[in-house]
């Protein structure tokens, strides 16, 4: 199985919860077949040979980031806030028939969960006819971040359970 995971990463948190998804499902496949790429590089087309598709994302504003998000992070420091993201690049992207696809956030946590990135992706990449499962919302303890404690692992467990489902999306 080949993965990729595709990313949108403003103050680092998720490209590190990204990175610890793809470490624990190259732990499960024993090679190293993950390809994390942020999403301004991600290409429309994906290869041929990739069975697994991870999307994620920061959540902001309940939804994924958009272009005022993004200058709003960039406003707080925010590391290379580009002009696209997850949500231009689901746009643009044909997503084969039958690929497995699953989608993830950072968030802040909350006792009321009205919308997170995770299921706006999923929601996003469906109008593109994928089938997807939404995944976790990875905790942040604030919009710059850290990661609160645990989240490393609980993303390096939750790729280990993506590489070895062999079903399709739930």
């Amino acid at each position: 199985m080949t993965a990729l995971i595709v990313t949108e990463s403003l103050f680092g948190n998720t490209l590190a919860i990204a990175e610890a998804i793809g470490g624990g499902i190259a732990e499960v496949l024993g090679v190293p077949t993950v390809q994390v790429l942020h999403a301004s590089v991600a290409p429309a087309e994906l290869p041929a040979d990739i069975e697994l598709l991870v999307v994620g994302a920061p959540t902001h504003l309940l939804s994924m980031p958009n272009a005022g998000s993004r200058h709003d992070a960039g406003r707080r420091g925010a590391i290379g806030p580009g002009r696209t993201g997850v949500r231009e690049w689901i746009d643009t992207v044909a997503i084969p028939n039958g690929l497995r696809v699953a989608t993830f956030d950072t968030s802040i946590p909350s006792p009321v969960r009205l919308g997170t990135a995770a299921g706006a992706a999923a929601t996003a990449l469906g109008r593109r006819g994928a089938e997807t499962t939404v995944g976790p919302s990875f905790w942040v303890t604030g919009m710059e971040g850290p990661l609160a404690d645990g989240e490393l692992g609980r993303a390096t467990a939750w790729g280990r359970e993506l590489a070895g489902s062999r079903v399709g999306p739930a």
